[in-house]
């Protein structure tokens, strides 16, 4: 009876290795990904089955799904909006297929009467967005990755709080496996105040329960649909560079007052439906800063997308550039794709410069960007090492016209695995001021050199390859 039990068993398991091959052979989004796991569901079932239900799934299903149940919903929310935005659309010279694309990729327009504010790392960031609460007067979204249990994160709770005590409606999602160290009773003194309080779970029901590698990496907020923040700051004092340990800490966030603050609340609005199921019924009626006419699209993006959004958005950017592209991301694991790309725009006489931290906070992207930098180099792509302390922003600069800050790394998972949402900036004096920034963070950095890349040991060197294996789930 043992035996049979047993035997039993070794078919069952082959079997589901065998449909999971063919389910990965229909669904992975690389014949890359679709080779590794049909060969490791086939031999290797007992360890490969539980791997590829948990980190192999291409799409977020569960949030299509939504998507899907809820369109009916959303157009009722969001009749007649698009024609209100109509004397918000600029007809310039730069929207052509350069612009249209990211169009199209953000299913939003480019909109004009917009006040852009670069915030330049956490004190000013977090002031800026305090200041906001302080104001809002009928609602406040907020969307964090994650939020310690510090003094900043005691500091939001008490303004989240303090609005919700003077009858502004407070919304506010956290990413459960971002903030997992959060005590629950920190939700709960929310929530008794009269917050509105959801966690982002992937894995919600029973047929998600296994989709646990999506994350939501989105940090924004809204006030009043009428103001807006967006950038790579969460909530905690390591982002105030208060934390001895990570040390000074370098970031940037941003500002928006006018129309493109409607996209930050829209795809709030999305993930709200999808943690909670309800409609949050929200103003819907763009307008104009008082003091600026500049140009902006907010591009979400994530693993619900039928195409992979953030990826092609750094695409677009590097194609297009003419004269000069300048990246910064704390974590630089670029497809190969987003690499000969990079590659080529060198080749072609942009300059092409890419900053990343010297300081490393995850071992396997650092061991694994020496796989592939050395051809980088070689192609004239410049590399720079961030010096003063850690560097988490996520910034682009396409020529003199056009500034980028958000939430996308330059990796698999902000490609293909989170939810992430950036702010397209198409303004020449935007573009200046970012300029601005990232010459004195150059300033700050040193330029990697071939030799480095090229003379570590043989060991390293296996180290490095045997990384980037597992560049995919990074």
């Amino acid at each position: 009876m043992t035996a049979i039990i047993g035997g039993l068993f070794i078919l069952v398991v082959h079997v589901l290795g065998v449909a999971s091959a063919m389910r990965a052979l229909m669904s992975s989004r690389t014949s890359q990904g679709a080779i590794a796991w049909i060969i490791s569901l086939i031999t290797f079932p007992y360890i490969a089955l539980p791997a590829f239900w948990i980190l192999g799934r291409p799409r977020f299903y569960g949030y299509v799904s939504a998507r899907e149940e809820r369109e009916n919903e959303l157009r009722d929310a969001l009749e007649g909006v698009a024609e209100r935005f109509t004397p918000f659309l600029p007809h310039l010279h730069t929207h052509n297929g350069r612009v249209r694309a990211v169009e199209r990729l953000a299913m939003m327009p480019l909109t004009s009467g917009n006040q852009v504010e670069l915030l330049i790392d956490g004190t000013p960031a977090f002031e800026s967005m305090f200041q906001g609460l302080e104001n809002a007067r009928e609602y406040v979204l907020i969307q964090f990755f994650i939020i310690r249990h510090d003094r900043l994160g005691l500091a939001l709770q008490q303004q989240m709080k303090a609005c919700a005590e003077r009858g502004v409606r407070v919304c506010f999602i956290y990413d459960e496996i971002g903030s997992h160290q959060m005590p629950e009773r920190f939700f709960t003194e929310l929530r008794s105040a009269g917050v509105e309080v959801t966690p982002f779970g992937s894995s919600r029901g029973w047929r998600h329960r296994f989709q646990v590698n999506f994350r939501n990496h989105r940090k924004l907020m809204v006030v009043d649909g009428r103001q807006g923040w967006v950038g790579g700051l969460n909530v905690g004092v390591e982002y105030l560079g208060e934390k001895r340990r990570v040390g000074a800490w370098r970031d940037t966030h941003m500002s928006l007052l006018g129309p493109s603050v409607l996209g930050l609340q829209a795809a709030f609005w999305e993930d709200w439906y999808w943690a909670t199921g309800d409609v949050l019924p929200l103003e819907w009626q763009p307008q104009a800063a008082p003091q600026s006419d500049q140009h902006v699209i907010i591009v979400p993006s994530g693993p619900a997308d039928r195409i992979d959004t953030a990826g092609l958005m750094v695409q677009n950017a590097i194609h297009t550039a003419k004269h000069r592209i300048w990246i910064t991301s704390p974590y630089f694991v670029p497809d190969q794709s987003v690499q000969d790309a990079l590659k080529l725009a060198a080749l072609r006489g942009v300059e092409v410069r890419i900053m990343i931290p010297e300081r490393p906070d995850h071992l396997l992207v650092y061991l694994s960007a020496f796989s592939f930098l050395g051809d980088m180099i070689r192609a004239g792509v410049g590399i720079y090492r961030y010096q003063p302390g850690f560097l988490h922003q996520k910034v682009m600069l396409i020529d003199d016209h056009t500034g980028a800050v958000g939430t996308v790394n330059l990796d698999n998972r902000s490609f293909r695995l989170n939810f992430e949402i950036t702010g397209y900036v198409i303004d020449h004096h935007f573009a200046a001021e970012v300029e601005a920034m990232l010459s004195e963070d150059f300033a700050n950095s040193r330029r990697v050199d071939i030799s480095e890349i090229s003379e570590r040991p043989i060991w390293r060197k296996l180290m490095s390859r045997a990384a980037y294996l597992l560049a995919p789930v990074q």
